[in-house]
């Protein structure tokens, strides 16, 4: 009898007997011991890439957005106005563009380790209270689409793949396929036109209404009605990739040792489901949930900019109308570091969930 890494529940049979117990590795390896040594080089090596990684998208976020085709704030602003070259060349020194990339870019990191993202061109405003201004929407948004997403799509996709072959499996996996093929900005204005312009079940954007002075439980539910075309939107094609994960990762887990055991002991289908494979089966979505809810985040450009939502999504893409460089730089570098910093969670997490990787 193999017992899979990870699954306490068979610990323990029916009549109490530990039979975790009787294997001389049920312990799990000796942290305290030389292998515990190699969890503080882990964590260097982890922390050390992400690190790296957070660097290069200074670099080249910074040297991006310069080489774009029509990148001068000072023309653009300007665009439309009669103004005289030497107007134009006053903003430029303003904003600091007549001095070297080199140098335009080592001001900026030096203001970056203070925690300076720079004034935005466009609202004059400090890019760092832009962005805590803005980052409140976008929680709101793209937390309520993953917590959705995420119990959406492994529910059905445990049980999906508990009932492989059926209806429910094939039309599950159908749609889930189908979802996740749409374009998000499709699916958005799709979904506006119809509910919105068609039917006017929901408002076509914002996060309340124009003019409202609603406060309490009224604001709240001014707040949930603008809410819902954005986040069916991004539940719809982000919880696809959960339900095809979790299916995948149980399918592997119905042919293991252990669920055999488990039958033989008497247990119903439905405890060897929910209390043997499908805790084992989490193990390889941890990565892909936290990646994702980074993701979430950097992919609500697109939906925030369809629904007009106020929130990072749709200053971005104010920011890219201009261009506003500041204001672009410092919305990339948060974006990023967010992604980077759910990966490395993610990274910790499955070495706490996985006893095999504690060995490594």
């Amino acid at each position: 009898m193999s017992i899979a890494p990870g699954s306490d529940a068979l610990a323990r049979d029916e009549a109490g007997v530990d039979v975790a117990s009787t294997s001389p590795d049920a312990a799990g390896p000796d942290e305290s011991g030389p292998r515990g040594s190699t969890l503080p080089r882990y964590l260097a090596v982890k922390a050390g890439g992400a690190l790296i990684s957070l660097a290069m998208v200074v670099v080249l976020g910074f040297f991006s957005f310069r080489i774009l085709p029509g990148s001068d704030p000072a023309i653009n602003l300007t665009r439309g106005r009669q103004v005289s070259a030497a107007e134009v060349e006053r903003l430029r020194h303003e904003f600091g563009l007549d001095q070297s990339l080199i140098a335009q870019f080592f001001r900026y990191v030096g203001d970056l380790l203070t925690g300076n993202l720079g004034t935005s061109f466009v609202y004059n405003q400090s890019v760092s209270s832009l962005i805590a201004e803005k980052i409140g929407p976008t929680l709101l948004l793209t937390g309520t689409a993953a917590l959705i997403s995420i119990t959406l799509g492994l529910w059905l996709g445990q049980l999906a793949a508990w009932r492989r072959g059926s209806w429910f499996d094939k039309l599950q996996t159908g749609t889930a396929l189908t979802f996740w093929s749409v374009p998000t900005f499709w699916l958005g204005l799709i979904l506006l036109l119809v509910f919105a312009g068609m039917l006017h079940l929901f408002p076509a954007g914002g996060m309340t209404t124009a003019g409202s002075d609603e406060t309490g439980f009224a604001y709240v539910l001014d707040v949930l009605h603008h809410l819902t075309l954005p986040v069916v939107t991004m539940v719809a094609v982000v919880y696809a990739q959960y339900l095809m994960v979790m299916r995948a990762s149980v399918l592997e887990e119905m042919s293991a040792d252990y669920l055999t055991t488990a039958r033989a002991k008497g247990l119903p289908e439905d405890k060897v489901r929910a209390r043997h494979a499908v805790p084992n089966a989490l193990l390889p979505t941890v990565t892909l949930i936290f990646l994702h809810v980074g993701g979430l985040i950097g992919g609500a450009v697109t939906v925030e900019t369809v629904f007009s939502w106020p929130g990072l999504g749709f200053l971005t893409f104010t920011a890219l109308s201009a261009p506003d460089l500041p204001l672009l730089q410092g919305t990339f570098v948060v974006f990023s570091t967010i992604v980077i910093l759910m990966n490395f969670v993610a990274d910790l997490l499955y070495r706490v969930l996985d006893p095999r990787l504690k060995a490594a």
